[in-house]
């Protein structure tokens, strides 16, 4: 062992990657919210708008497949730090663009370059995937769900915890002040990741030039169970061939992408439909955010003790309880506990879900921890624009019924939870994950 040059511990892996989570996520939280600033000096369509708050998302969710199937050839560490350093590269173009345009110059000519600007701050979004896997290949079967829950949850705090200093900072440093603040924290943020983040003992030994055979020897006499099956396309081909991967992109479609739905419909939800302000609308939004996020960690360490099975469906239960609270009421009271119901299970859904990632798919994790988390986001463009059409038919009642959405899917994620429940096989995944260590 003397001749090892290992580093870490699988505490020390799980700080590393979620303190870059938070930091790639947080990076973009001032994004979305100041879009409309730039729409009062570039005079953009309604459409224009819309397409431009989605860029962060679309990079963030779509870089995911790719870059976590890489970490099963390399650790993680290299993924994470690209993509920081993409996010750093957007976040620092759209600050030169308003120290040097903003506000008489910023024409409608510039919005392809913002545009671009966005796609790339988005990169940090996309660190979530990489993050699930780097920890994945830390931590044994049995605290999976710990882990990880840990991991996403205090990541996912980022955004509704950066929605209440946002207000702050636009009004202490102005808008081109703030994304330089917010530039000056992705650069600090990436720096502590690049001194704390680590690669689980397999990939460091294979970085030292040790076989892989005497790797995984060596690793696995330290504790670790998972080992990746091959290449970056060997990762994502494995993974899409299991049946059960699809199974959970579509909860995680449902439970991740609805929270990122929930997130940006809520303030417009609150604000029209029970004509609260602004600042209570944005209130309620942070709560349901922040406290999907703190459930989530909890609900990594329900999912060990009775299973991910049991409580993916005991979560989307819950959801389907607050789903039908928010389709019925009229009330402001019953949608408040309707929408902590809401995001009590969904969060413990999200942590049930990664759970179960690495025990059924424990040949390739890194390739279906893309799949799952990059497609499964995808619910965050979807759910809003069907939501709003019930909206458009209905008027103003049209936002209580469109959360029918929300309980037709927790409908079908409940059965196919179950489906999942039922077709476990222990031994068999047991004997998969010897195999492929």
């Amino acid at each position: 062992m003397a001749n090892y040059r290992l580093k870490g511990s699988p505490m020390e892996g799980l700080f590393g990657a979620t303190l870059g989570f938070f930091i790639g996520f947080a990076a973009v939280s001032l994004y979305g919210p100041t879009a409309h600033k730039f729409n009062e000096v570039m005079n953009l369509s309604p459409v224009l708008v819309g397409l431009l708050v989605a860029m962060p998302m679309l990079s963030g969710s779509l870089l995911r497949i790719p870059f976590s199937a890489w970490v099963d050839t390399t650790g993680g560490r290299k993924p994470f730090l690209i993509l920081l350093t993409l996010s750093i590269v957007g976040m620092a173009g759209i600050t030169v663009l308003l120290y040097t345009l903003y506000p008489d110059r910023l024409t409608a000519g510039y919005y392809p370059l913002v545009l671009v600007l966005g796609l790339l701050s988005g990169c940090g979004i996309a660190t979530f995937s990489v993050g699930i896997s780097q920890v994945a290949y830390w931590f044994p079967q049995s605290r999976q769900g710990w882990a990880l829950g840990t991991y996403a949850g205090i990541g996912n705090i980022a955004p509704g915890m950066f929605a209440f200093l946002l207000p702050l900072a636009l009004g202490t440093w102005g808008l081109s002040g703030s994304y330089l603040a917010w530039l000056v924290f992705l650069i600090g943020g990436t720096g502590l990741y690049w001194l704390s983040g680590r690669n689980a003992w397999f990939f460091q030994l294979r970085e030292q030039g040790v076989s892989e055979e005497e790797s995984r020897s060596v690793a696995q006499e330290q504790g670790q169970e998972l080992f990746p099956a091959g290449s970056l396309i060997d990762s994502l081909k494995i993974s899409a061939k299991v049946w059960k991967n699809w199974v959970l992109v579509i909860l995680y479609f449902t439970s991740f992408g609805g929270f990122i739905a929930l997130t940006a419909w809520l303030p417009t939800y609150w604000k029209t439909f029970f004509s609260v302000s602004a600042v209570t609308a944005g209130s309620l939004t942070a709560l349901y955010s922040i406290l999907t996020s703190v459930v989530r960690v909890a609900g990594g360490s329900v999912s060990d003790r009775i299973g991910g099975e049991n409580a993916a469906i005991m979560a989307f239960i819950i959801t389907l309880v607050g789903a039908l609270g928010m389709m019925v009421s009229h009330s402001y009271g019953l949608s408040v506990a309707s929408e902590v119901i809401m995001a009590i299970g969904m969060g413990v859904a999200n942590a049930a879900v990664f759970k179960l990632v690495p025990q059924e798919v424990p040949e390739a994790v890194g390739g279906a921890a893309g799949w799952v988390g990059g497609l499964g986001a995808f619910g965050g463009f979807a759910i809003p624009p069907i939501m709003g059409a019930f909206v458009r038919s209905q008027g103003a009642s049209g936002y209580a019924t469109g959360f029918v959405v929300f309980v037709g899917l927790a409908i079908i994620t409940t059965a196919l939870s179950y489906l999942l429940k039922r077709t476990h096989h222990p031994t068999v995944e047991a004997a998969a994950a010897q195999t492929a260590s």
